[in-house]
Order: structure tokens, then C-alpha cells, then sequence
């Protein structure tokens, strides 16, 4: 990150440490380079995370801390763009077919099963196929919701997949299967309305310590 100071005397620090440590607080100037302040953040490894917080300070010596409180960032691995791509093609073109089916379940049209289907085949692609392979490229790992850990991204993918695959083997009767598609199709909207990564997967380094 880079901070446009123009020609005023200003210059700057970075208090920093692992999030979820016994480090103490580290402290670093921060570097000139043609008018701006560079702020160079620790690298970490995947799923390590940093607290820091970056002050400027003026020629009276008065300092101006940037964020009231710290800031904690995530760092993540490449993915490749031949893993991401699919991925989310795949999520989106499932919410899309989610839709579709609940709407078509919703006037009882006959077409809702074979969408269902293919719904389901889109999600699993998505989120249970192509989704553990860029978890692991980003942060380590394959799979970090349930019952593995607590990671919400991978735990509601799970779930949705879970009620498609009850709404296709509730039946045989198309009158009743319906709702399950319908109930499958709202849950599904309203997984995807969870903002992604909330509670994702972290390094505690006060176990590795």
C-alpha cells in the first residue's frame, strides 16, 4: 500500500503482529519512495493473519493513526485461473438454475424435476468439487466447515447440497416434491446471501507457538 504525501515532511509507522498470537506489538517505519509512504505488510502463509495499524506523523511530531482500531488482513495462496474460473461459473450458473427451478416448482410445471438435477449437478461441481480444490490453493486446506471446523463458506455449500439431494429422493409424487424443490430453491437464496468467507479457515498461531 502506498500513501501520496506530496512535498510535506510527513512520515509514517506500522504497528503490527500475527493475529491470534503471544507476539508482541512490532513497530516499523515506514519507507519513502518519490512522494509516498510504502506500508509493507509481513508476508504470512496461507491463512495467516496480521493486526496492524498504520500512523502518519507530521513535522510538529503530532501523529494521525490512519484506523481507529487495528486492521486484520488475510493472506491467501495464487489460485490458478484454470481451477477459479470453473468454480465460480459453476456457483453462479447454480444460483441461476436454483432459481429457475423454484419457479418452475412453484406453477408445479413438470420440467422442475430434471432442473432440480441439474441444480444439483451444478452445485456439486461447484461447491463440492472445484471448491475444496481452490480452498486448498488459497488456504491449505481442502476442507474447513463442518464438522471439520467452522468455515461458513464451506459448511453452507454442504447444506444446500444436502437439500437438493433430499428435494430428488422425496419423491416419486410430483404433486408433493414440489415443495421440497421450493423449500430447497429458498434455502439455497438464502445461503447465498451470506457474505463469503465469514468465519473462514485461520492460522492460530498460539497452538503452533
Amino acid at each position: 500500500m502506498r500513501i501520496g504525501t506530496g512535498d510535506k515532511p510527513i512520515s509514517g509507522e506500522i504497528r503490527w503482529k500475527r493475529y491470534k498470537s503471544f507476539d508482541e506489538w512490532s513497530v516499523d517505519s515506514l519507507s519513502s519512495d518519490e512522494g509516498e509512504l510504502v506500508v509493507s505488510i509481513p508476508v504470512q502463509p496461507p491463512a495467516g493473519k496480521v493486526m496492524y495499524q498504520v500512523t502518519l506523523i507530521d513535522s510538529m511530531g503530532n501523529r494521525h493513526a490512519l484506523t481507529d482500531e487495528p486492521v486484520v488482513i488475510r493472506f491467501k495462496g495464487p489460485v490458478p485461473r484454470v481451477v477459479l474460473l470453473p468454480h465460480v461459473l459453476l456457483m453462479f450458473a447454480a444460483m441461476l438454475f436454483s432459481t429457475r427451478t423454484g419457479l418452475e416448482a412453484l406453477v408445479n410445471n413438470p420440467k422442475g424435476r430434471n432442473l432440480a438435477i441439474q441444480t444439483t449437478i451444478l452445485l456439486c461441481a461447484g461447491g463440492l468439487i472445484f471448491g475444496p480444490i481452490v480452498q486448498k490453493y488459497a488456504f491449505g486446506a481442502f476442507w474447513t466447515g463442518w464438522p471439520l471446523g467452522h468455515d461458513l463458506t464451506d459448511t453452507k455449500t454442504a447444506f444446500a447440497v444436502l437439500f437438493w439431494v433430499i428435494a430428488l429422493l422425496r419423491g416419486r409424487d410430483r404433486s408433493r416434491n414440489r415443495w421440497w424443490i421450493l423449500l430447497a430453491a429458498v434455502v439455497t437464496l438464502g445461503i447465498y446471501l451470506i457474505p463469503h468467507s465469514v468465519l473462514g479457515s485461520e492460522i492460530d498461531y498460539t497452538k503452533l507457538d
